[in-house]
């Protein structure tokens, strides 16, 4: 948009917005959030079982809780390593920030079935019941 005075003036004005400015800022912008955005992922990265049915859980607002029994036989909230006997310590004043208390329980493939099940012990007898495991659905890679 352009506003002039007479053509004959020298006070003539010009007004144009200079976009280009802004468009350097967007792709700043867009470029930051594209290597950010991946790194929000919680948890240690583990290779998931796979199953054939489809997933069930609502997605919910808040990230959830995710407990991940790894190789090296160490369990980690989040990304921080716990030990199995401070579990329940570390992990029940976490949960009661939150409305939703359910734990997501994420295991390696390699992982011993018997060690998944004593973590999910350990959380049955600190009363968390809502507990779910994370698998890789068959149809996609890891």
């Amino acid at each position: 948009m352009a506003f002039f005075q007479d053509a004959d003036s020298d006070d003539s004005v010009l007004a144009d917005i200079n976009v280009t400015p802004l468009v350097d800022v967007m792709l700043v912008l867009l470029i930051i959030f594209m290597i950010a955005t991946p790194m929000l992922h919680q948890g240690v990265e583990v290779t998931l079982p796979e199953m054939e049915s489809p997933s069930t859980l609502a997605v919910r607002d808040e990230d959830p809780m995710i407990l991940t029994v790894a190789r090296n036989d160490l369990v980690y909230i989040k990304d921080e390593p716990v030990a199995t006997r401070l579990l329940v310590e570390r992990l029940l004043p976490q949960l009661d920030l939150r409305d939703y208390e359910a734990v997501f329980v994420k295991g390696d493939a390699e992982v011993p079935y018997g060690r998944i099940i004593h973590v999910l012990d350990v959380l049955e007898r600190a009363n968390i019941h809502r507990v779910a495991l994370v698998v890789q659905p068959e149809d996609q890679g890891p």
